[in-house]
């Protein structure tokens, strides 16, 4: 679970993790260490808002608790960007359950699957920070709490390159998990991986409205290896 990730690093009991970016302001130290991330170009399909009505009619939004970045993205957008006044719940196990009248849910992940049948009002959040920003949006990172050596963060990249090179065998070892829901297409068409100059630009901009009083941009811009010239 990605809170569970942010949450070690913060604590100490990891020193690297990839983590949403949401949770990078909580770190006492932060170093982007690889040049690949989740992130998309647009549409991201698993990142979503699902409702019964029109967002402008809604009164209430259920906030998934496994993800602080599209928490926060969320309530970024209803409030700048469709400039509505919605209460926000925090939500609990077996929120899914509660959209019903002006009462919509963010949702995010596996439990996303097969919901574009069950409900008539969907709002894909990386489309609509698209659409609001013209930039992608990165949604987790691979941050680590201390610096560490550069040998292996080049190694590591390399690594990370490979495994991307291979998405299709790891693709086929999950999609019998799984019905009406192409993982390939999942992984090759919705999530962007590479850190590129697009995507710096869109995390800078995130961290910058969690927390405007930090300069963020030598952070992000800090680590770009070389090596991803070989994947």
């Amino acid at each position: 679970m990605p809170s569970i990730c942010a949450q070690k690093l913060e604590t100490g009991e990891a020193d690297l993790g990839l983590i949403p970016v949401a949770a990078i302001p909580n770190l006492p130290e932060a170093h982007i260490i690889s040049d690949f991330c989740i992130g998309t170009l647009g549409v991201v399909k698993t990142v979503c808002i699902y409702a019964q009505c029109p967002i402008e009619d809604l009164t209430h939004l259920y906030l998934d608790y496994q993800s602080r970045t599209s928490v926060a993205l969320a309530q970024y957008l209803v409030k700048s960007y469709w400039k509505l006044d919605i209460e926000f719940i925090h939500a609990k196990v077996g929120f899914e359950q509660q959209i019903q009248g002006t009462t919509a849910a963010l949702i995010i992940g596996d439990r996303t699957i097969g919901l574009e049948n069950k409900y008539p009002y969907i709002y894909d959040l990386g489309a609509t920070w698209q659409q609001f920003t013209n930039l992608p949006f990165v949604f987790a990172a691979w941050v680590s709490n201390k610096p560490l050596d550069k040998n292996f963060e080049a190694r590591f990249n390399k690594a990370l390159a490979l495994g991307l090179a291979h998405r299709s065998q790891v693709a086929q070892l999950f999609q019998s998990c799984y019905t009406n829901f192409s993982v390939e297409e999942y992984y090759y068409k919705y999530i962007d991986y590479h850190l590129d100059i697009d995507k710096r630009q869109a995390l800078s901009k995130f961290l910058s409205i969690l927390a405007p009083q930090k300069q963020w941009d030598n952070i992000v811009n800090s680590c770009q290896i070389p090596s991803r010239t070989s994947d």
